[in-house]
C-alpha cells in the first residue's frame, strides 16, 4: 500500500477548497475549517505541486481531480502568462463555481486513494 503523492496533493487542495462545507461536519468539522483556512495561505505553492502532480498522473481519475484543483487554486495568477493566461483565467473562474464541490469530491477521493479502496 504506497501512497501516491497525487491522493495527498487531493486531499490538501480538497481541504483548502471545501474549507466552509467541512466546518459543518460534528466533531471534527472546526479543526477541518481551521486547516483548510490556515493551508488556503500556501494556495499558489500548493496549487502549483497539485497541477504538476495531475499533469503527470493524467491517465487515472486522482489525477485529473488534480488538475482541476490546481486550475482553480492557480486562478488569480494565470494572467501572468502570456499566451493562455487570459483563457485559462476564464476557465478556472468558471470551474470556481464549482469550487466546494469538486473540493469534497477531491477529499472524498483523496482518502479513499490513502487507504488503497480506489
Amino acid at each position: 500500500m504506497a501512497i501516491a503523492l497525487v491522493e495527498v496533493m487531493n486531499v490538501i487542495g480538497g481541504l483548502i477548497l471545501a474549507a466552509g462545507i467541512v466546518g459543518t461536519l460534528p466533531g471534527i468539522g472546526k479543526f477541518l475549517e481551521r486547516a483548510g483556512k490556515w493551508l488556503g495561505s500556501f494556495q499558489v505553492l500548493i496549487g502549483i505541486i497539485t497541477l504538476i502532480v495531475g499533469l503527470l498522473n493524467i491517465g487515472n481519475l486522482q489525477g485529473i481531480i488534480a488538475i482541476l484543483l490546481g486550475i482553480i487554486m492557480l486562478t488569480g495568477v494565470f494572467y501572468m502568462i502570456p499566451v493562455l493566461g487570459k483563457y485559462l483565467t476564464r476557465f478556472g473562474k468558471w470551474l470556481g463555481g464549482f469550487q466546494a464541490i469538486i473540493g469534497i469530491i477531491a477529499l472524498v477521493l483523496g482518502v479513499l486513494g490513502i487507504f488503497d479502496l480506489i
